[in-house]
């Protein structure tokens, strides 16, 4: 099943998007409700309960505007960095130069704040030149957790996936770097384009898909999830080390190589780039940096 948020005729309204990813029907929930997107959704599924009934006309997508499905998530968003080796290896002299040189010793997680999040097509807001010149893409698969839990084991794991969203998790690099320890370079209003919808873990297996990031049409990120160093399991069993983790949380994988920074010279984001972001089995995300 794949849930969206979206407003139609100023409201906003969570509903079921048609299979053929054409077509949206709200469930009949209450407008306090649809204000936290598919979160009452995901609640209501996890406690055991039926889905509320879908209700109303069946709408056209071109006639709605799509919003991140979770559009104010209940914490910071979990993030992964350095997860795939080629991305590892290609930020191993900037941004992973002070990280423990084994690859496979333990991820790093750092988050967002919950307020960078925007919608799958909304702009992103260029921060002044006195505050950052080096914004940079990173196309990324998102895990957002439905059964709760803490000390959860890799075997065991998959069991609290809800489902999957596409995240385009921005970065302020030089930010990044200043500040070491990375949530302020990574936080920055509308830094965490989301959506276009969140996708059902009986649709799609997040660990056998393909993360794809387009800049003006040219192709710049492209990486199967099986190459993550650390798998979803893995890094599900990470963070809850001694951390509840809740129903609604998202953890953000990691990135595949082919970031800007990653470039040489490097190619930051520059006014009216336009950033496309796909995952196979998801959907896509499209956003202009203004």
């Amino acid at each position: 099943m794949r849930i969206a948020t979206f407003v139609h005729n100023g409201k906003r309204h969570v509903g079921q998007v048609s299979v053929d990813g054409m077509q949206v029907t709200a469930f009949a929930i209450s407008d306090d409700l649809a204000q936290r997107g598919a979160q009452p959704l995901i609640e209501t599924m996890v406690n055991g309960q039926a889905l509320p009934a879908l209700s109303g006309a069946t709408l056209n997508l071109t006639d709605v505007k799509l919003e991140a499905p979770l559009p104010l998530p209940r914490r910071n968003v979990w993030c992964v960095g350095r997860n795939y080796h080629a991305h590892a290896k290609e930020l191993q002299a900037s941004v992973f130069k002070d990280s423990n040189s084994d690859t496979q010793a333990w991820p790093i997680v750092f988050t967002k704040v919950p307020e960078c999040v925007v919608g799958p097509t909304d702009d992103v807001q260029l921060p002044d030149a006195a505050v950052s010149q080096q914004i940079d893409y990173e196309a990324e698969l998102a895990v957002v957790i439905g059964l709760g839990g803490k000390n959860i084991s890799q075997a065991d794991a998959m069991k609290h996936v809800f489902g999957y969203t596409v995240v385009n998790d921005v970065t302020a690099r030089d930010v990044q770097m200043r500040h070491q320890q990375w949530d302020m370079g990574k936080s920055f209003d509308t830094f965490c384009p989301m959506g276009p919808w969140l996708v059902t873990a009986d649709e799609i297996d997040g660990r056998q898909t393909r993360v794809r990031c387009w800049v003006n049409g040219e192709l710049r990120q492209d990486g199967p999830t099986e190459n993550m160093i650390f798998d979803i399991p893995t890094l599900i069993e990470t963070i809850s080390r001694g951390i509840t983790l809740y129903p609604g949380d998202i953890i953000a994988t990691g990135t595949p190589a082919g970031v800007g920074m990653g470039l040489n010279p490097p190619r930051y984001i520059v006014k009216g780039d336009v950033i496309r972001v796909e995952i196979d089995g998801i959907g896509q995300i499209e956003n202009r940096f203004v």
